[in-house]
């Protein structure tokens, strides 16, 4: 028996990195999931690998960004597993410039897929949360305790130079958190929050030669990685002496997940090594 057998889970960004750990993650426990991704391709091949391992799951590609998406998201959960008990806000992307160069576009298109479509995709999820609860009460039988957890960042709490559109964005999913934990207590649903320092991903890793690598957005090439200088720099700062791996960030997010959580709500856990703001 697993922690998280019947329970239904939503993951955004979930095709690559930590996304991608999470949901493998909350499967190994019995969780079906719906995997999502900008691109389908990195969404079936999660979705395989859970399947691969005796799990559950399907795909919904797509840009948490689209409007509709979240209806089409959340109804995926409640149209192939019949529920929703675990909603993971995990997409994301950095673009970065100092203040003074960053554009409209720049500021937009990070606080958009940070903390409006996680907005959306909560209030999306309310009907089918409440509509489960009012079930559940009218059928005499105990509500269970569902969860969402958003993704944050240490620059979300401490700021960071060059990032004051990832770093408002970030501040906002706290408040955000703050904010759902007192509205949807009374459908026994907790809303947490994991902070993350330095992981180790895509975003993060220089390409060989210490130049900037890039990601396709909808068309756009964006730079991220970080300078092996620099990067080697911040692991120097930290207590554990290393940046964390996805599978790291992952089980910071399964915390949140099982029921030994049950009674934890609005609050945020830095998952960064020991690293001190």
């Amino acid at each position: 028996m697993g922690e998280l057998d019947a329970k239904v889970a939503i993951v955004t960004g979930s095709g690559r990195g930590i996304g991608r750990e999470v949901a493998l993650k909350l499967a190994g426990a019995g969780a079906a999931v719906v995997v999502n991704d900008l691109d389908a391709e990195p969404v079936e091949e999660t979705v395989a690998a859970i399947e691969a391992a005796g799990g559950r799951a399907v795909a919904c590609a797509g840009s948490v960004t689209e409007h509709g998406f979240a209806e089409r998201f959340t109804a995926t959960a409640l149209d192939a597993f019949g529920g929703l008990d675990i909603i993971v806000n995990n997409a994301g992307y950095t673009w970065d410039s100092v203040v003074q160069k960053m554009t409209d576009e720049q500021w937009d298109a990070i606080l958009d897929v940070h903390l409006k479509a996680p907005f959306r995709i909560l209030r999306a999820a309310q009907p089918i949360i409440s509509a489960a609860v009012r079930a559940e009460r009218e059928a005499g039988v105990p509500v269970p305790c569902r969860k969402v957890v958003n993704i944050s960042s240490i620059a979300g709490l401490g700021g960071n130079a060059g990032q004051a559109n990832y770093a408002a964005a970030k501040a906002g999913v706290t408040g955000l958190t703050k904010a759902l934990a007192k509205e949807w207590g009374r459908y026994n649903v907790t809303v947490n929050t994991v902070a993350f320092g330095l992981i180790r991903t895509r975003l993060t890793a220089a390409p060989a030669g210490g130049d900037a690598g890039t990601i396709a957005v909808q068309g756009k090439e964006i730079k991220v990685g970080v300078n092996p200088e620099l990067l080697g720099a911040m692991e120097r700062t930290i207590p554990l002496g290393r940046a964390g791996t996805p599978a790291d960030a992952a089980g910071a997010v399964y915390l949140f997940c099982i029921p030994e959580s049950d009674y934890v709500s609005a609050q945020t856990v830095v998952c960064g090594g020991g690293f001190n703001l």
